[in-house]
């Protein structure tokens, strides 16, 4: 599944606006280049003609709930054609369950196609390593691929892309800052890859 209504304005040289909503690593927290500073150079490779704005509205330290707190002022009020939607870190180191994390991101859904038109396409964050924090948060990343198949929206499953090109052979701890968890560099750049296999050009698919 693709955002195929925001793939055909791009298409077309539509005006498109595009609105990231997110934590600290949809900010690009602590290095010179994040993932929304790769998708808008990946975008505009794929298509020349487009005329996008794509505007980052990431908070470091920001949840679900919080995004849904200020959807209005950060998203809604931009009137966007899509929003990319980015969370679940913080939501479980910070004590959320699952089912509240689930609970704050299908209500963002609600609101903004109560509001609007926009595509919506969820994003789950980096692959944590080899480490026991690993399976628990893999399940807020489960909430996110749940919501998109009851909701029918894409997913860009950015840490089942990173771990495939940690298998491959890419060293994990060349994605990572220091804390284990925020993205250097090449490991935004991952990000980006990841969610650019739904911005191919191609129309439909999974």
């Amino acid at each position: 599944m693709k955002p195929v209504k925001t793939i055909g304005k791009l298409k077309s040289g539509a005006k498109t606006t595009i609105v990231a909503l997110g934590d600290s690593l949809t900010q690009g927290w602590m290095v010179r280049k994040g993932y929304i500073d790769f998708v808008e150079e990946m975008l505009r490779e794929t298509f020349p003609g487009s005329r996008f704005h794509l505007i980052n509205c990431g908070i470091p330290g920001d949840t679900a709930e919080g995004g849904l707190y200020r959807l209005r002022g950060d998203v809604l009020d931009f009137n966007p054609d899509c929003v990319f939607v980015q969370f679940a870190l913080n939501d479980a180191f910070c004590g959320y369950s699952t089912a509240q994390f689930k609970d704050c991101i299908q209500r963002i859904i609600d609101e903004i196609r109560n509001d609007c038109d926009a595509e919506i396409v969820l994003i789950t964050s980096g692959h944590v390593g080899n480490s026991r924090e690993t399976h628990f948060v893999g399940e807020f990343y489960h909430q996110l691929e749940i919501l998109g198949e009851e909701n029918g929206l894409p997913v860009a499953r950015v840490h089942d892309y990173w771990k495939k090109r940690i298998d491959e052979d890419v060293e994990f701890r060349t994605l990572v800052q220091g804390d284990l968890v925020h993205p250097t560099v090449a490991g935004y750049r991952l990000m980006a890859e990841a969610v650019m296999q739904l911005f191919d050009g191609k129309d439909g698919g999974s």
